[in-house]
C-alpha cells in the first residue's frame, strides 16, 4: 500500500515538474515553432511560392543564421564559460568544412560511382557517405581540440590567444598553399562539392532549411546540457579561479581539454553544414575574420549565456542583410557604430545586461503599474 501511495504521489510531482519545465522554456518553444512556420507564413503573407522567390531567399538567410548561431555558441563555451580567450576558433569551423568537402568530393564521389548500398529498392549510399563524412568531421574536430588544449597547458591568457591565432593562421596558409591546390583549390577554395540530391540546398531549399533548424536546436540542447552539468560548473569555476579549482581536486587541464573538444566538435559540425550549404569551402572560413565574427556575435548577445550568441548571430546575419540593402557597401561602418553603442550601453551584451538588471526592471515596472492603477507596488 505504501509503495502504491508513493507511486501515485510521484506522478503528479513529475507532471508538475514537466509543466514548470515547459513554462520555463515557453519562449524557446515559441521561437522554434515560429521558425518552423516561417516559410509558410512568409509565402502566405507575400502571396508567393514557399519554394521559390522571396521565401526561398529568406530561407537561405535563416540557414546562414542557424549555422552561425551554432558556431557562436561553440565559441561561447570556450570564452564565456571556460574563460579562455582564443583567436584561432575559426580553425575548428574551417577544418570541419574542408574535412566534409574533401571527403565528399574526392572519396564520396568515387565510392558512389563504384558501389551501391540499398535497402530493398532504396539507394542509401549517399546517406551512408554523409554519415561517414560527419563522423570524420567529429574526429578531426576532436584532434584539433586536443591540439589547442595541449598548447593551453603551456601558455595562458593573451599569450595563448596569440599562439591560437598563429595556429589557425598556419591552417589558413596551408589551405591557400599552391602545393595543395589540386585538393583545396588554393586561393579560390574548394568548390563543386557533390551534396546528396535529397539535401541539395539549391534543389530542396525548404528541406535544407528544416535540417539546419533542427541541427541548431539539437546543438543548443547539447550545449545547454553540457553547461548545466557538473562538468559545466567546473568550466565556470575554471573561468573564475583556476587555482581554487586545482585546490579542491579538479585538474584544470582535463576540463580545459573537455571545453576545447566540445567546442571544437560544435564548431566543426557547423563548418561541415556550411560546406553543404555553400557546396564548398574557402580559406576565409579559417581566417582571423571568422574568429572575430564569432567574438562579435558573442559579445553582442552576452558572454556566457548561450542564448546571447544566438541573438548576436541573428543581428549580424539578418539585421546585417537589411543594412546591406539600405546602406550598400557602407553597411559594416554603420554596424560598427551600432556595435560600439551596444557595448557602451549594454556592457554585458543584450542577454547578459538584461539578466543583471532584470530585478530592477521588474521593480520599475511594478512602480509604473502602481502609478497607473493607483495601487502601491509590492
Amino acid at each position: 500500500m505504501a509503495t502504491a501511495k508513493s507511486e501515485s504521489t510521484s506522478t503528479p510531482n513529475k507532471l508538475s515538474a514537466f509543466s514548470r519545465m515547459l513554462q520555463g522554456e515557453a519562449a524557446g518553444i515559441f521561437v522554434v515553432v515560429f521558425f518552423i512556420l516561417f516559410p509558410f507564413l512568409f509565402a502566405w503573407i507575400t502571396g508567393t511560392s514557399v519554394i521559390d522567390g522571396p521565401s526561398k531567399f529568406w530561407q537561405g538567410q535563416l540557414i546562414s543564421f542557424f549555422i552561425m548561431a551554432i558556431y557562436a555558441m561553440s565559441y561561447d563555451l570556450v570564452i564565456g564559460y571556460s574563460g579562455i580567450l582564443s583567436f584561432g576558433h575559426a580553425a575548428f569551423f574551417g577544418g570541419g568544412a574542408y574535412t566534409l568537402g574533401l571527403f565528399l568530393k574526392y572519396f564520396g564521389a568515387n565510392i558512389t560511382n563504384s558501389y551501391r548500398v540499398t535497402i530493398g529498392s532504396v539507394n542509401i549510399t549517399e546517406i551512408l557517405l554523409l554519415i561517414v563524412g560527419i563522423l570524420l568531421v567529429i574526429l578531426v574536430s576532436i584532434l584539433l581540440g586536443l591540439l589547442f588544449s595541449a598548447v593551453s597547458a603551456r601558455v595562458k591568457g593573451v599569450y595563448f590567444a596569440m599562439i591560437s591565432l598563429a595556429m589557425a593562421d598556419a591552417l589558413y596558409i596551408l589551405s591557400k598553399s599552391t602545393d595543395l591546390a589540386k585538393w583545396t583549390g588554393a586561393d579560390e577554395g574548394l568548390h563543386g562539392v557533390p551534396v546528396p540530391v535529397w539535401i541539395n540546398p539549391t534543389q530542396h531549399r525548404l528541406l535544407f532549411y528544416f535540417v539546419a533548424l533542427a541541427f541548431c536546436v539539437i546543438m543548443y540542447l547539447l550545449a545547454r546540457r553540457v553547461v548545466d552539468s557538473p562538468t559545466g560548473r567546473v568550466f565556470v569555476a575554471l573561468r573564475e579561479n583556476e587555482s581554487r579549482v586545482r585546490m579542491i581536486g579538479y585538474d584544470p587541464l582535463t576540463y580545459r581539454t573537455l571545453a576545447f573538444v566540445v567546442s571544437a566538435v560544435l564548431a566543426g559540425l557547423a563548418g561541415g553544414l556550411y560546406s553543404l550549404w555553400n557546396m564548398g569551402a574557402t580559406p576565409s572560413m579559417i581566417g582571423v575574420s571568422t574568429t572575430i565574427n564569432a567574438l562579435i556575435m558573442t559579445i553582442l548577445g552576452g558572454i556566457g549565456t548561450l542564448i546571447g550568441p544566438i541573438i548576436g548571430a541573428g543581428l549580424m546575419q539578418i539585421v546585417g542583410q537589411f543594412f546591406y540593402q539600405w546602406f550598400g557597401a557602407r553597411w559594416p561602418l554603420v554596424f560598427g557604430l551600432i556595435f560600439i553603442a551596444l557595448v557602451v550601453f549594454l556592457p554585458y551584451g543584450i542577454i547578459g545586461t538584461f539578466r543583471m538588471r532584470k530585478q530592477s526592471l521588474k521593480q520599475g515596472w511594478n512602480r509604473l503599474l502602481g502609478l497607473v492603477t493607483g495601487k502601491k507596488s509590492q
